[in-house]
C-alpha cells in the first residue's frame, strides 16, 4: 500500500509539474521581456475583494454600536467596557490605554468569539508602558477621561459609540465619528445570527444577517479561497480636523502626500510581487507598514493600525479638489469650514488594535513610533557605501573581472552581489558547482581588497529529496500547510517549492542556524544576505502569492500574510549575528516588510524600470518609508527593467548617491551597465557621484547612529524640519539628509536648470560645490549641466567629510577628516566613529562621539560620551569655514595646553577660510581660535 501510495504521489507530482511548467515559463517570459507593464488584472481591486467591497458599501451615518456604560471598569492602567451592535446584539470588548510618551491605545475585540482572533505578535519591542487614566466626569451620555498634562482628555460618547481626543478646546482626532466601525463576528456556516445574551429582552430587535457573496468562499480568476471561519473583517474611521496633509502607509509608487481615494480604489496594504509596477496608483506593492502621519502647521500626529491581514485605507477630505484660488475665495467670502481629512482602515481579519501617537512635533511622533516597534538597525559602515549588482554575474571569473574594472576606472565600491543564478539549481545556501566552484577563493580575493559580497537566499525551497535544506524542513514539519493539512507547495524560481513557516519561532531558529560557517558551505565573514520574493511570491498562486487558506499552526495565512517577509528578514539577520558569536552587525536586504522591519536591515523599492518617472518616484517612496521608521531605503540605480540611456543612468547615480541605500541593479536580459561602459565622459560623471558618496560617509554614519538611537529618519521631507512652512508640506522632489544637507536631484530629461526651495526665513544655505551663499525662504533657480548635483549645506552646521576616497570604505578607516563649517553667526555639528562593523559600540562602549561647535570665533571639539572609549589614528587635516571673515591669525589650543599657529588661506570672493593641516586627533578636545 505504501509503495502504491508513493507511486501515486510521484505520478501526481509529475503531472502537476507538467501542468504548471507553462505557468513558470510564462512568468519567465514576462520577466525576460522587460517590456510589458504590470498586468493589473492579476491583482484585485476593492470590488474584487469581498470584504473590502462589503465594508466600503457601508456609508457614513448613524453607527449601530453603543457603549454599555454599566459595564465600564477603570483600573490604574486601562479602561474596559462593552460595545453592543444594536442590529445583531453582538457585543465587543473595548480596551483603552494611556501610554507613556503621549500615546493612546485602543483595542476592540469580540467579547466572546467562537475562537481566538489573531493578535499580531513580535512587532512591538515590548509591552507598551502605561500611565494612569483618571475619570473626570460621567453621565448617561458618556465619560470623560484625563490623558494627563496639556488638558488632554478622551471623551467617550455612548450612543452612538464615539471617541474624541481633545487638548484644551481643540479636537485632535475622532474615532467612529462617521459611524463606520464594523466588526464581523466569527460564526458558524449554518448560523444566521449570534445573539448575546442568548435570551434577548422583549424589546430587543435582532436583524437577520445576510449571507452575502464572498463571506464563506471567494473566487478570483481560477483560485478559490475557502473561508472556514466566515467573514471576519474589521473597520474603523478616524477624523482629523484641521488636517489637509497625510503621509505614510507604504509601500506605494505614489507622491509623498497621500491622495484622496474618493471615486477610486483605497490604498491597499498587501505584500505582493508586482511585476514592473505602475506609478501613481494605490495598488499594493512588496511591503506594508500600516502607519499614517497627519500634519498641519500646529501639530503632527500618527495612527498605527497593528494588523497583518490584507488592509485597505480610504482617505477623503473636505478640501480635496479645491484649487489655491478656491481656498482663497473661501477665505475672502468668509467661509469658516475647517479643513478635515477622514481616514478609514479596513482589514480582512484579526482585531482592531490601534496606537494614536499625539506628537505634537514630527520628532515626537518618530520617537513614539520607535518606542513601539524599535529603531533602524545600525548598519555596518560598508552597508552605507556603494553596492554593485545585477541578475546575474555569470561566474567567479566574471566577479573578478567586474571587481578589477572598478579598480581600473578608480571607482570605489564595497559590495558585489549575486542573484539566484549563483546557486546549484536555485537551491539556496548552495553554489553552482561549475560557475562558482570555489566560492571561498572568490570571497578571499574580495576580502584582501577589503570588499564584501551579498548572495541571495530566498524563502521558497526546492522540493528535492537530495537537498538538505528541504529534507530537514520537511522532517521537522516546518513547512506551511495547505488547507487539507499537507505541506503547501507552489511554484517559484526552482519550480515546485515549499514555503517554510517563519511564524514559528523554532523554524526561525533553525533557519538562523543554517548561516553558520559549517552549515552554509563556502560562506565567509564577508558574505552577507539578500532576502527576495518573501511576500511570499508564488507564481501559480492567487495574485502571485500564497493562498489565504493556507495554514500556520492555528492561524490562516490571511491573518499573517503581511508579516511573512518581516519574519524572514528577522531570522536571516539573527543567523548572521549568531555565526559571529554575536559580535558582528548583519547586513540583510529585504523586499517584503512590515512595521518593525527597520530592526533587521535594509529595504529597496523593488522591480522598477529604467524610466525618468521611476527615478523621480524613488524620492517620495523612500521618504514615505523614512517617515514610518525604515531609513535604510533605496531604489535600483538605473532601473531594474529596460535599458537606461547614458543621461538617465548618470542622473540616477547622482540621485542614488544621496539616498540611504545605494545599489545599482539590473535585469539579466538588459545589456551590461557597469559604470565604465558608457564612454569616458559618463564614466567620469558616475565616478564623481560615487566619490561624493564616499566623502560623505562620516556624515551618513553619524545620521544612522542617531536613527538607531532615536528613531529619527535619515532622509527627511522638508516639512519635518520646517513644520510651519506650508510651502514644504507636499514637496517631494527634494529632501533633507539630517538637518543640514538639502538635496534637489536632477530628475528631468534634458534639464538645463532646476528650481530648489531653500527653507527657513532668516537662514542661509551654502552650495556645497561652489560655496556660494543663498538666503532661505526662497525658490532658487539653479542652472545645471550633466555634472551638477544641487546640494546645499545649512548655515549653522558643521559636517565632517573624508576627502581621500579609496577603493572601499574599510580602506579609508584611518584617513583624516575635513570639517566643513557653514556659518550663520554660529554653527554646530557632530562627529561619530566606531570600528564600523561590530556591536562593540553598544556592548563595550567603544566609540567616539564629539560635539563640534563654532561660536565667538572659536571652533571647538568636546566629548559627548565621556564614558565611551576608542583609539583612532584619524586626524583633522583641513577645516573650511564658509561665510567667514578674514582673521589676522589662527591659533590651535589642545587639551595639553599647547598653543600653535596654523596656516590659513582666505578667499575673499567667496568668504571661505581654509585652515590646512591643524593635525589634531579626532578623539581629543581642542579649539581653534580666530583673531
Amino acid at each position: 500500500t505504501q509503495r502504491k501510495l508513493h507511486t501515486y504521489n510521484q505520478t501526481r507530482r509529475r503531472r502537476t509539474e507538467l501542468q504548471m511548467a507553462p505557468v513558470v515559463m510564462l512568468w519567465l517570459a514576462l520577466c525576460l521581456s522587460g517590456t510589458l507593464a504590470v498586468d493589473r488584472g492579476n491583482f484585485k481591486t476593492c470590488d474584487q475583494s469581498a470584504f473590502c467591497k462589503r465594508q466600503r458599501a457601508l456609508q457614513p451615518g448613524q453607527s449601530p454600536y453603543r457603549a454599555l456604560l454599566d459595564t465600564m471598569e477603570l483600573t490604574h492602567t486601562k479602561l474596559t467596557l462593552q460595545l453592543i451592535n444594536d442590529n445583531n446584539k453582538v457585543r465587543l470588548l473595548l480596551e483603552l490605554y494611556r501610554l507613556q510618551g503621549n500615546m493612546t491605545r485602543v483595542k476592540i475585540n469580540e467579547l466572546k468569539p467562537l475562537k481566538p482572533r489573531y493578535e499580531v505578535p513580535d512587532v512591538l519591542v515590548q509591552q507598551p508602558l502605561t500611565e494612569p487614566l483618571s475619570l473626570l466626569s460621567q453621565d448617561e451620555n458618556g465619560v470623560v477621561l484625563s490623558l494627563g498634562g496639556e488638558a488632554q482628555r478622551v471623551i467617550l460618547s455612548a450612543r452612538p459609540f464615539r471617541l474624541d481626543i481633545m487638548e484644551g478646546h481643540e479636537l485632535l482626532m475622532s474615532l467612529n465619528s462617521r459611524g463606520l466601525l464594523a466588526f464581523e463576528h466569527l460564526r458558524t456556516l449554518f448560523s444566521l445570527f449570534v445573539i448575546l445574551p442568548s435570551q434577548p429582552k422583549a424589546d430587543d430587535k435582532v436583524e437577520e444577517e445576510k449571507d452575502e457573496e464572498g463571506m464563506w468562499e471567494e473566487t478570483f480568476k481560477s483560485h478559490t479561497d475557502t473561508k472556514p471561519n466566515g467573514p471576519s473583517a474589521v473597520s474603523l474611521d478616524f477624523s482629523l480636523p484641521g488636517v489637509e496633509h497625510v503621509y505614510g502607509i507604504p509601500e506605494h509608487a505614489e507622491t509623498l502626500k497621500l491622495k484622496t481615494t474618493d471615486g477610486g480604489d483605497p490604498y491597499r496594504l498587501y505584500n505582493l510581487d508586482v511585476f514592473q509596477y505602475e506609478l501613481f496608483n494605490p495598488m499594493a506593492l512588496y511591503g506594508a507598514v500600516p502607519v499614517m502621519l497627519a500634519h498641519n502647521a500646529q501639530r503632527t500626529t500618527g495612527i498605527f493600525w497593528l494588523n497583518a491581514a490584507e488592509t485597505w485605507v480610504d482617505i477623503s477630505s473636505n478640501t480635496a479638489g479645491k484649487t489655491v484660488f478656491g481656498k482663497m475665495l473661501d477665505y475672502v467670502q468668509g467661509s469658516n469650514e475647517t479643513p478635515q481629512t477622514d481616514v478609514r482602515w479596513i482589514s480582512e481579519s484579526g482585531i482592531i488594535d490601534v496606537f494614536i501617537m499625539l506628537g505634537p512635533t514630527p520628532y515626537d511622533v518618530f520617537s513614539q513610533y520607535a518606542s513601539l516597534t524599535g529603531t533602524q538597525a545600525f548598519p555596518p559602515l560598508a552597508g552605507l557605501a556603494y553596492h554593485q549588482c545585477r541578475w546575474n554575474y555569470n561566474d567567479q571569473e566574471d566577479v573578478q573581472a567586474v571587481d578589477a574594472g572598478f579598480d581600473q576606472h578608480d571607482i570605489p565600491y564595497d559590495f558585489i552581489w549575486l542573484d539566484i543564478e549563483h546557486t546549484d539549481g536555485k537551491r539556496y545556501f548552495t553554489w553552482d558547482p561549475h560557475k562558482f566552484a570555489t566560492p571561498k577563493d572568490m570571497l578571499q580575493g574580495l576580502l584582501e581588497k577589503k570588499r564584501k559580497m551579498v548572495a541571495i537566499v530566498d524563502p521558497h525551497i526546492k522540493i528535492d529529496s537530495e537537498y538538505k535544506i528541504h529534507t530537514e524542513i520537511r522532517s521537522q514539519g516546518f513547512y506551511i500547510k495547505n488547507k487539507d493539512g499537507g505541506d503547501y507547495e507552489g511554484w517559484c524560481w526552482p519550480g515546485n517549492a515549499g514555503y517554510p513557516d517563519f511564524t514559528k519561532p523554532e523554524m526561525r531558529a533553525w533557519w538562523a542556524s543554517m548561516f553558520a560557517y559549517d552549515q552554509y558551505e563556502g560562506s565567509m565573514e564577508n558574505l552577507y544576505t539578500w532576502n527576495d520574493m518573501n511576500e511570499p511570491s508564488v507564481f501559480n498562486g492567487p495574485e502571485v502569492t500564497m493562498h489565504k487558506d493556507a495554514v500556520h499552526g492555528p492561524w490562516e495565512h490571511r491573518d499573517v500574510h503581511n508579516l511573512y517577509g518581516f519574519y524572514v528578514q528577522a531570522a536571516t539577520a539573527e543567523g548572521l549575528i549568531q555565526r559571529s558569536g554575536g559580535v558582528e552587525r548583519p547586513f540583510v536586504l529585504t523586499r517584503a516588510f512590515f512595521a518593525g522591519s527597520q530592526r533587521y536591515g535594509a529595504v529597496w523599492t523593488g522591480d522598477n524600470a529604467a524610466e525618468w518617472d521611476h527615478l523621480k518616484i524613488s524620492i517620495p517612496m523612500c521618504l514615505s518609508l523614512s517617515l514610518v521608521g525604515i531609513s535604510l531605503c533605496g531604489a535600483d540605480v538605473g532601473g531594474f527593467f529596460k535599458t537606461p540611456n547614458s543621461e538617465l543612468l548618470v542622473r540616477w547615480y547622482q540621485t542614488g548617491a544621496y539616498q540611504p541605500f545605494f545599489r545599482a541593479h539590473a535585469h539579466l536580459d538588459t545589456p551590461r551597465r557597469e559604470p565604465w561602459l558608457f564612454g569616458p565622459d559618463n564614466t567620469a560623471l558616475i565616478r564623481e557621484a560615487v566619490r561624493q558618496r564616499y566623502a560623505l560617509l562620516p556624515y551618513w554614519y553619524q545620521l544612522f547612529y542617531h536613527a538607531h538611537r532615536t528613531g529619527h529618519p535619515v532622509m527627511r521631507p522638508l516639512w519635518v524640519e520646517y513644520p510651519q512652512d506650508a510651502a514644504t508640506f507636499a514637496m517631494d522632489d527634494q529632501f533633507l539628509l539630517g538637518r543640514d544637507l538639502l538635496v534637489h536631484p536632477v530628475t528631468e530629461e534634458g534639464a538645463r536648470g532646476v528650481t530648489a526651495y531653500l527653507p527657513g526665513k532668516g537662514e542661509v544655505w551654502f552650495d556645497v560645490h561652489t560655496f556660494q551663499k543663498h538666503n532661505g525662504a526662497q525658490d532658487l533657480y539653479i542652472p545645471v549641466t550633466m555634472s551638477s548635483i544641487p546640494v546645499f549645506q545649512r548655515g549653522g552646521s558643521i559636517i565632517p567629510r573624508k576627502l581621500r576616497v579609496r577603493r572601499s570604505s574599510a580602506c579609508m578607516e584611518h584617513d583624516p577628516y575635513t570639517l566643513f563649517v557653514a556659518l550663520s553667526q554660529r554653527a554646530e555639528g557632530e562627529l561619530y566613529l566606531d570600528d564600523g562593523h561590530t556591536f562593540n559600540f553598544d556592548t563595550k562602549g567603544e566609540f567616539i562621539h564629539r560635539k563640534l561647535s563654532f561660536s565667538n570665533n572659536i571652533l571647538s571639539s568636546s566629548n559627548l560620551a565621556p564614558a565611551a572609549h576608542l583609539s583612532t589614528m584619524s586626524w583633522i587635516e583641513r577645516i573650511l569655514i564658509l561665510g567667514a571673515s578674514k582673521p589676522s591669525k589662527v591659533t590651535l589650543k589642545t587639551a595639553g595646553g599647547q598653543d600653535s599657529q596654523l596656516e590659513f588661506e582666505f578667499d575673499a570672493s567667496m568668504s571661505v577660510l581654509t585652515i590646512r593641516k591643524p593635525g589634531m586627533n579626532v578623539g581629543e578636545d581642542w579649539s581653534v581660535v580666530l583673531k
